[in-house]
């Protein structure tokens, strides 16, 4: 391109650089995008499960950073414990209608993300472990008396449901930690009846104790007594006159062989013992 001045001078133009230089920086300016769209951040206590076009492809991501292809997009998925909490009205094995407050404790298998969200979606809590949890519940206590439940199965109805519910969902990709039994509560009348036993048995127990208690007194006590007596016959058996002469005997000579002034009464008959009295 030519471009004459006023002095008729020709000054050739030529657009090529400019040209090269804006496509340059449209071609970074892309490039930036691209490399930000292609860069996924996942949360630490998350997986993300890779979409394109609303399919689930590809692996799943743990947390950090990945660079994945621009066109899918990443879905975190919490694989933390959490806790779902449940009241229920049930009913025990006699009839009765219990309240029962349970909570599960529960995570999401990290290697079962992308199938739980293909097969269930973002909120397999509601569709799946809900539902399972109630029904659990309603089985496990179907089996028990509510005072069985009221007093010592407790644990064993928690155990039951946690069998069923890892029988359960696990398959599906969510593992079950634990399951608690936070609270029973009876009808009002059977409330106050089952305390009632339970205190009778209480006061019944401690009457059996104070008894086994008095008799391993009194058993104790007759052992002693016939110890006593066997030692009284022992050492009656083993006195005997001329035991008794002989001693009086020695007690007579060690008399004697005191300094000490006394004074000697010899007994009136032939085996009486001297009497000392000391001045």
């Amino acid at each position: 391109m030519a471009i004459f001045n006023d002095g008729r001078k020709v000054i050739d133009v030529n657009p090529a650089p400019f040209a090269r230089l804006i496509g340059l920086g449209i071609a970074a300016f892309l490039l930036i995008i691209l490399l930000f769209t292609s860069v996924t951040t996942v949360q630490t206590g998350n997986v993300g499960v890779l979409t394109l076009f609303g399919d689930v492809t590809g692996p799943t991501l743990g947390s950090g950073i990945h660079l994945v292809n621009p066109l899918k997009s990443s879905k975190q998925l919490s694989v933390q414990t959490q806790e779902l909490k449940e009241s229920a009205s049930v009913p025990s094995s006699e009839g009765l209608v219990i309240n029962l407050d349970t909570s599960l404790i529960y995570h999401l298998n990290p290697d079962r993300a992308a199938d739980v969200l293909k097969r269930i979606g973002t909120d397999f809590e509601t569709k799946i472990i809900e539902p399972t949890l109630r029904s659990s519940i309603r089985e496990a206590t179907a089996s028990h008396t509510a005072n069985a439940l009221y007093t010592g199965e407790r644990e064993m109805v928690a155990n039951q449901i946690f069998e069923q519910l890892k029988t359960q969902l696990e398959p599906r990709g969510v593992t079950v930690e634990k399951v608690l039994l936070r609270d029973i509560q009876l009808p009002a009348t059977l409330k106050t009846s089952i305390e009632a036993k339970q205190q009778a048995e209480q006061e019944a127990l401690a009457m059996s104790f104070r008894l086994q208690k008095e008799t391993q007194e009194a058993q104790r006590k007759r052992i002693e007594a016939q110890g006593i007596r066997d030692f009284q016959q022992i050492v009656a058996q083993g006195i005997s006159p001329q035991l008794l002469e002989w001693k009086g005997i020695e007690a007579t000579e060690n008399l004697a062989k005191s300094p000490n002034a006394k004074v000697v009464v010899i007994g009136n008959n032939k085996n009486g013992l001297p009497l000392i009295l000391g001045q």
